[in-house]
């Protein structure tokens, strides 16, 4: 009994030491881990570091701007000195007595300008061109197709001016009928010939750019003075203000049955188109 009563108590010495060395030995254990061996740790203070580092290079450039601006305000400066000092030291100016020429110049005082008469004209004045059987009227050449931009322009400008002052115009369209063509050049001499072409009261004008000027400078209006006026608005109910509609003896296929002879003939009373002058508006 005694000897099992001294194991019993050898066992509890040896179980309390073997507790408190495991309990040091877990004290010892349990140390702080050092920032290195965290990674997360780590990142944290790296990009607290790169902010900070950063920062300070945004301040240090605004601070670069600043004195560079400063010391360009600082030789802006030195060159206003200099130039004032430049116009301090020129000697005054002498106002220098002017010459008749130039007194007549500053005292003159700007008129408008006369209106410019018949005889800044001479193409229509002077005119050896005539048309005749127009002495009453205004006669346009020109043309409807559209082939040439500029020409088409110019016819239509022209015709728009006069239709403007509300007169009415004998417009010969050479694209509708060849024989105003060929007239045209017999009157003026030329195969090639441009258009429009402008003749009033018989006499030749001339082309868009004399209309034009006229026009600009107001001539045209006193030519036109005595031509009688147009209905606002007016539009022929025979043609449509076109001046042509088919030809009624044949149609307008230029065409005639010869009972005869029992033939077809070509009309004599239509152009080379199948058309005649509206005799509404063009008698």
């Amino acid at each position: 009994m005694a000897d099992s009563g001294k194991n019993v108590e050898k066992s509890a010495e040896f179980s309390g030491k073997t507790n408190t060395s495991s309990f040091f030995n877990r004290s010892m254990t349990m140390q702080g881990t050092p920032a290195d061996s965290n990674p997360k740790v780590h990142f944290l203070l790296n990009s607290s570091f790169n902010r900070t580092t950063s920062i300070s290079k945004f301040y240090n450039s605004i601070e670069s701007v600043v004195s560079a601006g400063n010391s360009l305000k600082g030789k802006v400066k030195k060159l206003c000195t200099l130039f004032e000092s430049g116009k301090s030291s020129k000697a005054p100016v002498v106002n220098e007595p002017q010459s008749q020429f130039q007194t007549q110049l500053s005292t003159r005082v700007l008129r408008p300008s006369r209106s410019i008469g018949y005889t800044g004209f001479p193409s229509f004045n002077n005119s050896l061109i005539r048309l005749p059987g127009t002495e009453d009227r205004i006669v346009v050449y020109f043309t409807s197709l559209r082939g040439i931009r500029r020409t088409y322009e110019d016819c239509y400008a022209v015709r728009m001016i006069f239709r403007g002052f509300g007169v009415w115009i004998d417009e010969r369209d050479i694209s509708m009928d060849s024989a105003y063509k060929k007239e045209l050049q017999s009157v003026l001499r030329e195969k090639n010939v441009s258009l429009p072409q402008v003749f009033i009261r018989g006499r030749y004008v001339g082309g868009a750019d004399v209309i034009k000027s006229m026009f600009e400078v107001g001539e045209l209006a006193k030519i036109l003075e005595g031509f009688p006026r147009r209905t606002p608005g007016f539009v022929c109910q025979g043609c449509g203000d076109v001046r042509f509609i088919p030809c009624g003896n044949c149609s307008g296929s230029r065409k005639v049955f010869d009972e005869d002879e029992g033939l077809l003939k070509r009309c004599l009373e239509c152009n080379e188109n199948g058309l005649i002058r509206c005799p509404d508006c063009c008698s």
